[in-house]
């Protein structure tokens, strides 16, 4: 396989998509969010924490503070779309094991680096 074969095939191939955590592992915090393509979210975040650029001002103070050892970005869960739906949008579906995970490891403010969502009445 030559170069270019190489390109397209990694250009057509099926990202992984799922939800992931940056977790601070000194004080057990961490941040939960979704994603069509894990390895370029995971790789986003990093970037972001390591130039400063990082929208969560909280887990960027953390991250300036005690350094990128303090921290493990991983993935939590996939989601693997079913063969019989060509047009399958992963969206809500994403969003639900989203809100699974936060609730089960406590990623809500103050634990985690996400703000509590408004309760309905």
């Amino acid at each position: 396989m030559n170069k270019r074969e190489m390109v397209r095939a990694y250009k057509e191939a099926a990202r992984p998509m799922g939800v992931y955590r940056v977790h601070n592992t000194r004080t057990d915090r961490s941040l939960v969010a979704r994603s069509v393509d894990l390895p370029a979210s995971l790789n986003r975040e990093r970037s972001q924490l390591r130039f400063a650029g990082h929208r969560n001002r909280e887990l960027q103070a953390d991250w300036n503070a005690m350094g990128p050892d303090a921290f493990v970005f991983e993935v939590l869960d996939t989601l693997t779309p079913p063969e019989d739906q060509p047009g399958y949008d992963p969206a809500a579906d994403l969003e639900v094991l989203e809100a699974m995970w936060r609730e089960r490891l406590d990623a809500f403010a103050p634990r985690g680096y996400t703000p509590r969502p408004a309760q309905r009445a």
